[in-house]
């Protein structure tokens, strides 16, 4: 695993505290790499939303090539 390091506010740095404190993590790099991966199932549930609302294209595929 490698090492990062991002400099934070103390506002953020009280919040990843507060939250190690409550449970959260264990430590304050479980607790930022928890808030990542739930960023990540976010965004990828953000991008399926917005696929769906994509068009789509149905019928006979023949037909539907000429038109393009």
């Amino acid at each position: 695993m490698s090492t990062i390091s991002v400099p934070v506010s103390p506002k953020l740095e009280e919040l990843i505290e507060s939250l190690v404190k409550r449970g959260y993590g264990a430590s304050k790099a479980d607790v930022v790499r928890k808030a990542l991966i739930l960023l990540a199932e976010e965004e990828a549930v953000r991008l399926v939303l917005l696929a769906e609302q994509e068009p789509t294209l149905k019928g006979d595929l023949k037909k539907l090539a000429k038109k393009l």
